[in-house]
């Protein structure tokens, strides 16, 4: 009767042994990593059903081998469950390696929201200051000092190659954008607490100063220049505002849109992934940060200038699309 009980228990549990036993085995024989993020996920399920299945096991004195086998199964596991623990380098490692990027992919909708808004706020500043200069002023407001339609088409361009004897008014501007830029990626988060609508409206806004300081340019036949004196750390500065502008965007559906769930709840789960994208943010106006530094005025090549913002974009692009997808995130 012992015996048949034996049989029984172990055909209906089995599989989960087997599939608990084949996964440390795996586990071993090629480091905890190695699993995907599926079977990762699976794993403490896995153990604590068979801990149970020991637990039962032994109250009902089942035999002995088994009894055996289900006790050495059980502390493989948990040294596989609890008995490994990260560096902080790892766990650093592991979270820009993959948990990042994905949380960055996950987040995609959000963040074409705010560039659609961005891009809305953009097309507006630069029509209407096309076909009127005056509405310059109405855009760049206090910052338009030194760059306005009032300047000469020389002073402009002297002004993008820093050239010898010319006022150093563009290169104090560029400290003011890359401080400017910070300010409204993190203001962008940090106005989702209010159901989001500030973070959209920031968005816009900081898309129509762009469009206008551009349109100023282009009007004067310095497009190409301008772009070329933006674009290497305007890469990364810009996308960090849309990344951080999506974080606030979340922080404002989960308020908004809560669904069934408590809000405070919903804010609770969606501010983790917010969080992440902030921190994104952060990293990326710190890599602008340092080619403003470094590269700025200091390199006036135009083929030069374009070049580092393509290497630039395609980083990013690389990054925050790929980087990850081996262990089945995003």
């Amino acid at each position: 009767m012992q015996v048949m009980k034996s049989v029984e228990f172990r055909r209906e549990r089995e599989a989960t042994w087997a599939e608990l036993e084949a996964m440390i085995q795996f586990a071993d024989a090629k480091g905890l990593r190695a699993l995907s993020a599926d079977r990762l996920a699976r794993l403490p399920h896995l153990y604590r059903a068979t801990l149970s299945s020991l637990s039962v096991a032994r109250s009902i004195s089942l035999d002995l081998a088994l009894v055996a086998y289900l006790e050495s199964l059980v502390g493989r596991a948990y040294f596989v469950v609890y008995g490994t623990r990260q560096h902080v380098r790892r766990q650093l490692a592991d979270f820009f390696a993959w948990k990042l990027p994905a949380t960055v992919r996950k987040a995609k909708w959000h963040i074409l929201v705010a560039v659609v808004i961005s891009l809305a706020g953009f097309v507006a500043a630069y029509s209407l200051t096309s076909h009127d200069a005056d509405y310059y002023y109405s855009f760049m407001g206090d910052s338009a000092q030194g760059r306005t339609p009032a300047s000469t088409t020389v002073e402009l361009r002297e002004g993008l190659y820093h050239q010898e004897g010319v006022s150093s008014f563009l290169t104090t501007f560029a400290a003011s954008l890359f401080d400017h830029n910070s300010r409204v990626a993190i203001l962008a988060f940090a106005l989702g607490f209010i159901a989001g609508l500030p973070t959209l409206v920031l968005l816009f806004y900081n898309g129509l100063t762009l469009g206008a300081f551009v349109a100023l340019y282009t009007s004067r036949g310095l497009g190409v220049d301008i772009w070329g004196w933006l674009l290497p750390h305007g890469v990364s500065e810009l996308s960090a505002i849309m990344i951080a502008g999506a974080g606030g965007l979340m922080l404002g559906h989960a308020l908004v849109f809560s669904g069934a769930q408590p809000r405070l709840d919903a804010l609770r789960e969606r501010g983790r992934p917010a969080a992440i994208l902030v921190i994104a943010a952060v990293l990326m106006l710190f890599c602008a940060g340092m080619i403003e530094g470094i590269f700025r005025q200091t390199v006036t090549d135009i083929h030069i200038r374009y070049a580092v913002a393509a290497v630039t974009g395609a980083f990013w692009i690389w990054y925050f699309g790929f980087c990850g997808r081996s262990r089945g995130l995003g």
